[in-house]
């Protein structure tokens, strides 16, 4: 039992890891994970709209990549992307490691979130659109003005829950060699854990990721039931709200 508590609870190893965790570990942690999040919401928009698209060679595309991305483990899309890419001299972010991370966990985030954004904007009810397009509003201005800020809506918890994902994926970016001020929260655990043979630091990064993570998951749960009890009514004064908006500005072109 002394031996367990030793190697997993040794308050003085843990001491002497947490000071690197918080200041370092912590932020890069939050970092990557925030850029990737903003990459995956960029690109999963782009790739929700031909994902929606009825021709198939518009959606293909879109549906290889998003299968792609979400098929691989990524720990493969990690090593390819930042070990793979300088290693072919495609070296878009120079010998910076972290520029790949974020690409890498980012790329993984796009095929993900355009599968929340898709799934959000069919869950926007069809007679919505069809009463925009009988009022002769073009069919792109349609989507801008009334189905996608409705669908965003809806997939507000499923992007935050999005976002827990990506904080736990950036643990995975240790492949890539990161560099003193650069390494994140599993990177520093795992570098002093080989150094001392004793796992308590790697037991004080999982605390740093659970105080992310377990507030984070009672913020998405709480936004869920909150998006769920009003859905319903805020969705039927968005589209009469749109609708009155944009009516008369079509009808007068």
């Amino acid at each position: 039992m002394d031996a367990f508590l030793h190697t997993f609870f040794d308050f003085g190893e843990m001491g002497k890891a947490f000071p690197t965790l918080l200041i370092e570990g912590l932020r890069n942690t939050l970092l990557i994970a925030a850029l990737a999040i903003v990459f995956g919401v960029v690109g999963g928009v782009l790739l929700a709209v031909p994902l929606l698209s009825h021709r198939r060679f518009v959606r293909l595309p879109a549906r290889v990549y998003v299968d792609v991305f979400r098929g691989l483990p990524a720990i493969v899309t990690v090593s390819l992307i930042g070990l793979g890419l300088p290693a072919a001299g495609i070296r878009p972010f120079g010998r910076e490691p972290l520029g790949y991370a974020v690409l890498a966990i980012g790329l993984i985030s796009a095929a993900y979130s355009a599968e929340i954004f898709r799934s959000g904007i069919q869950a926007v009810p069809g007679g919505q659109l069809n009463a925009a397009r009988s009022l002769g509003m073009p069919y792109l201005t349609a989507m801008r003005v009334i189905v996608v800020p409705q669908g965003v809506r809806n997939v507000l918890p499923a992007l935050a829950g999005q976002f827990i994902i990506d904080i736990k994926e950036s643990a995975l970016v240790y492949l890539l060699g990161l560099g003193v001020g650069q390494r994140e929260l599993y990177f520093i655990a795992q570098e002093r854990q080989a150094a001392t043979y004793n796992s308590s630091a790697l037991v004080a990064a999982g605390v740093c990721y659970l105080l992310l993570t377990v507030p984070l998951t009672h913020l998405v749960n709480r936004l869920d039931r909150h998006m769920r009890t009003g859905r319903r009514t805020r969705a039927g004064a968005a589209v009469t709200i749109a609708t009155a908006q944009v009516a008369p500005s079509v009808k007068g072109v």
